[in-house]
């Protein structure tokens, strides 16, 4: 990263005839700027492995696909430590775009497939050189499409095999009843079976007829991951899927390999317990990664890492036996946490330099340790913070997000640092996928802290308590619950000594939470204003929208354009400039836009500021969905 000096004086260019130009500076990846840290493999949002020998020279490469923005791509990590079952990958190299639902057969030659195509040469062609399927889909495909050949009915010809979602019966938003009991549907994923009555080379596929499994079609919860395998070892083919959540389930074929029938499913275990990935939305492929003859399974989680579970060989029951999931490893290369990530720029260690603490849409919350190097920071990778003894994770479970229980393992969580009891250390105040705004004190000292379990934020209300209108439940006491996945700005805003909170209410408005003592000297939080009005002189909303559309503002307060007020930088499709045009020390804010070009959302960002470079000027950082994150060298000066 240059100096921001050097920058700016690169962005002025002069050309020749009297004509000028002055390019704007944009945001830059952030580097870990530490060449032997090794940190979980990953990807941007929502990693699909295709796990192969890429490289032909004998060993197991990945290969991991993802269509999230800003970066999207086909990435390929080289193992060069030859065939061990768990080697530390290089960094990513970008090889192709990405198609989206690709999936991978692995039949002594790796052949991928998306909806419609098959890249038999994908190794040294990716996408370039497709032979397309013959056969569309009557059949609602919905998210998942994913398609793959293999011989199901073992006659010699490979037939079409299609993992399907449907999510229409489930609606995807505000369907609790008052007890909390979601009343729309649930995710569905069936798997396909077309019988190929013609040629591998000719194929003449049949009707499509849904697998069964128990008698009933096979349904597994909106993701289907379809991945058939003689796990058994009875000598015909059984099959494991996945799901949108986080569980495998395992269906054995009862028939034979001619005649498959399935068994009802079960999840599989490993020492008594569910085997779980860590995240949702999950994508899984079997593949005899450690070369044992016996096929493994490489999963794909949301927040774009891949992690290995290991076939042990052995049976229970008739049922595989498997290993926990451990994530793969990598050379650091871009400076990364989970997915939607929140930082907020702090000196969480008093060591001198800004480190960052940091949400995700898993519900953690995370130190990362800036190790020093000015305003070109070597970082240390994400910690999970504590508090109470146990690891922070906020969880929707199967009633804590307003579109439903199948975002049960998102928390959302926002983070602010500030010393909110004004006892001189930094406590971390945080939103989440439940409205619910939570103080985690800081009983430790400046440089290490200790952070006792989560306390609500309580307000002084002027009546009854409020909460946004499609909430189905209610808060408890004077809890501060308002809309989801918004940021818990807090700040001195009236300059009185006593650290306020700013953030959207229950109408999705901004507000101000003054803070104050009572008479007996505690301090509390006074009823919210609206103080904050748009360019017209009306109350600033921020997001007018109900229910899944509510909330989701991330911001920050900060004097951008370094004229003596304060501006809102918040999320867009990178980020938007509200310029605070009071004229008479008031809030009174103008949309001027994004503050640079380069688009980093295709769901949301998360604005916060540093100063790396220690010029007094503030700069922005933005984590974006993909997990990464981008820093804007600020273009104003002083003046």
């Amino acid at each position: 990263m240059m100096n921001a000096n050097v920058k700016m004086f690169v962005a002025i260019i002069c050309l020749a005839e009297g004509t000028a130009a002055i390019a704007a500076p944009d945001f830059e990846d952030v580097p870990y700027n530490n060449p032997s840290l090794v940190v979980d493999l990953g990807v941007g949002l929502w990693a699909l492995p295709l796990p192969m020998d890429y490289d032909g020279d004998g060993d197991n490469d990945l290969v991991v696909s993802t269509r999230n923005k800003p970066s999207p791509g086909v990435f390929f990590f080289e193992n060069k430590e030859g065939k061990v079952p768990f080697p530390t990958f290089e960094r990513a190299v970008r090889i192709a775009d990405p198609i989206g639902n690709e999936t991978l057969a692995d039949d002594g030659e790796a052949v991928v497939f998306s909806p419609g195509f098959a890249y038999p040469n994908f190794r040294e062609k990716q996408f370039s050189d497709p032979v397309e399927i013959p056969f569309k889909p009557e059949f609602h495909t919905g998210r998942a499409n994913q398609w793959n050949l293999f011989d199901y009915d073992g006659d010699g010809v490979r037939d079409l095999i299609v993992g399907a979602s449907d999510w229409r019966e489930y609606g995807w938003d505000d369907a609790f009843n008052s007890e909390g009991e979601w009343t729309a549907g649930p995710l569905h994923a069936f798997v396909y079976f077309m019988k190929n009555n013609g040629t591998d080379e000719s194929p003449d596929y049949a009707d499509p007829v849904k697998i069964e499994a128990g008698g009933e079609p096979i349904d597994v919860y909106g993701m289907p991951s379809p991945n058939f395998g003689d796990w058994d070892g009875d000598g015909d083919y059984d099959l494991i899927c996945g799901e949108f959540l986080d569980r495998f389930t395992y269906f054995q074929n009862i028939g034979s390999r001619s005649q498959p029938k399935y068994a009802e499913g079960v999840f599989l275990k490993s020492e008594g317990q569910d085997i779980r990935a860590e995240l949702e939305m999950i994508r899984v492929e079997a593949f005899d990664w450690d070369m044992d003859s016996d096929l493994d399974l490489i999963v794909g989680d949301e927040d774009g890492r891949v992690s290995f579970i290991e076939n042990t060989g052995a049976l229970e029951d008739h049922i595989p036996v498997f290993k926990q999931p451990r994530y793969f490893q990598q050379k650091a290369e871009n400076l990364k946490c989970g997915a939607l990530s929140t930082p907020f720029g702090v000196d969480w260690d008093n060591d001198g330099d800004e480190d960052l603490i940091c949400g995700d849409t898993a519900g953690f919350i995370n130190f990362i340790e800036n190790l020093g190097g000015g305003d070109s920071p070597k970082w240390m990778k994400p910690v999970r913070l504590s508090a109470g003894g146990e690891t922070i994770r906020i969880q929707a479970g199967p009633n804590g997000s307003i579109q439903g229980p199948a975002e049960a393992k998102w928390g959302y969580t926002a983070p602010t640092v500030i010393d909110w009891n004004h006892d001189g250390l930094l406590d971390i105040l945080t939103n989440n996928i439940w409205g619910k705004v939570l103080w985690y004190e800081n009983e430790g000292t400046k440089s290490q802290a200790k952070l006792k379990a989560a306390q609500p934020i309580e307000v002084e209300w002027e009546g009854k308590t409020p909460k946004p209108a499609w909430f189905w439940w209610n808060p408890e006491g004077k809890n501060l619950v308002t809309q989801w996945r918004t940021t818990p700005f807090a700040i001195d805003l009236n300059k009185d000594g006593l650290n306020d909170l700013v953030m959207l209410d229950q109408e999705g408005y901004l507000a101000f939470f003054e803070r104050a003592k009572d008479d007996d000297g505690k301090l509390i939080l006074k009823h919210p204003q609206r103080i904050f009005e748009n360019e017209e002189g009306n109350p600033l909303q921020l997001n007018e929208r109900t229910a899944g559309k509510s909330g989701r503002r991330k911001f920050t307060m900060v004097d951008w354009d370094l004229d003596g007020d304060l501006d809102i930088l918040i999320n867009s499709k990178n980020i938007d400039l509200l310029r605070n045009v009071a004229e008479d020390g008031g809030y009174r804010f103008k949309n001027e836009g994004q503050v640079a070009e380069r688009i980093l959302a295709g769901h949301t960002t998360c604005p916060t500021t540093v100063d790396w470079d220690g010029n007094g000027i503030p700069d922005l950082l933005v984590g974006a969905e993909d997990g990464y994150f981008y820093h804007l060298t600020n273009p104003n000066q002083e003046k």
